[in-house]
């Protein structure tokens, strides 16, 4: 195998984010052949590891998984802190040989979606500021914001670390004393979105993440995942020039089309037609339980507000 920087080769196996074992790496808490680790060091998969004194394994790539968790508040986004017993970890299934990654972080009381896969290397490349990710979250400010602080937020506000500024912004739902909103970003830094409302005099009583880049908010009950599919995946991968190894072609099966004639078509017809009051009540079902996966508790449309041009939504 061919010696790779160790970060990269790290990230590849699941150990971490690359900014994760750059961290280790500078605190000294990774082992190379019973040799501290430095950064940028060339390494391959064969030698000898240990993480905070303990052996690890760098095994081979395992074919990529992403899942989509709707973090409740409440939750944090870390293994181990003594001050708060609750962690999104807790709510994941167990990986055997993978650690799993969280693309970014939400703070104890945000919710919602949280991306969180096997590969670290996928998950620096969706956090790196240079891939330049939409976030986009929905907002519940207490007070209804006036069109020159619209304007405000748009045009950017000088915080302690720089000038932040939302991409956009649209109105959602709320009457009286609270009102929702759908801000788009490019950047996650620490509490950004609660900063800026509060730059302005509002503040934030609520607030839930619905999109990462191409991926949105299913519909989940809070704390509970699901497995991003395999295609999805690979366009997610390719989004930041990324290829899944594990990827291969599907097949065409040209005689699936012509041999089943016209009698496997009369049967598939037959059965989409017996299936289709099923469907029906299926329907009506799931819009009796739209309100308990609506991220603002109850099922209804947003609506763009005419302070900002419609903006195309896209779905995960």
């Amino acid at each position: 195998m061919k010696p790779e920087r160790i970060q990269k080769v790290m990230a590849q196996a699941g150990v971490g984010s690359r900014r994760q074992i750059e961290s280790w790496v500078r605190e000294g808490r990774i082992t190379v052949d019973g040799k501290t680790a430095e950064i940028g060091q060339l390494i391959t998969r064969e030698q000898r590891f240990t993480l905070n004194g303990k052996p690890i394994r760098l095994r081979d790539k395992a074919p990529t998984r992403v899942l989509i968790l709707n973090k409740p508040e409440g939750a944090i986004c870390s293994r181990d802190d003594p001050e708060h017993s609750k962690t999104v970890f807790e709510l994941l299934p167990r990986a055997k040989h993978d650690r799993w990654v969280l693309v970014g972080r939400l703070d104890i009381n945000t919710s919602g979606l949280l991306l969180v896969t096997n590969n670290g290397e996928l998950a620096n490349r969706l956090m790196h500021p240079s891939s330049e990710i939409e976030r986009e979250y929905a907002v519940r400010v207490l007070g209804e914001a006036t069109k020159e602080q619209i304007e405000q937020l748009l045009e950017g506000i000088e915080l302690e670390y720089g000038l932040a500024a939302f991409l956009s912004i649209s109105e959602a739902e709320g009457t009286g004393s609270n009102r929702w909103y759908h801000v788009v970003l490019k950047e996650g830094k620490n509490r950004e979105v609660r900063r800026l409302w509060d730059a302005v005099g509002l503040k934030v009583s609520r607030l839930i993440r619905v999109r990462y880049g191409m991926i949105g908010l299913p519909r989940l009950l809070r704390g509970q995942y699901k497995d991003l599919p395999e295609k999805q995946v690979n366009l997610l991968m390719q989004s930041v020039g990324m290829r899944n190894q594990e990827e291969k072609p599907s097949p065409r099966d040209k005689s699936s089309s012509h041999k089943g004639g016209v009698g496997q078509r009369d049967r598939q017809k037959s059965e989409k037609s017996r299936g289709g009051n099923k469907g029906k009540a299926r329907r009506k079902e799931s819009s009796r339980n739209d309100s308990r996966h609506s991220p603002y508790g109850k099922s209804s449309r947003s609506k763009k507000t005419s302070r900002q041009p419609a903006r195309r939504r896209t779905r995960g």
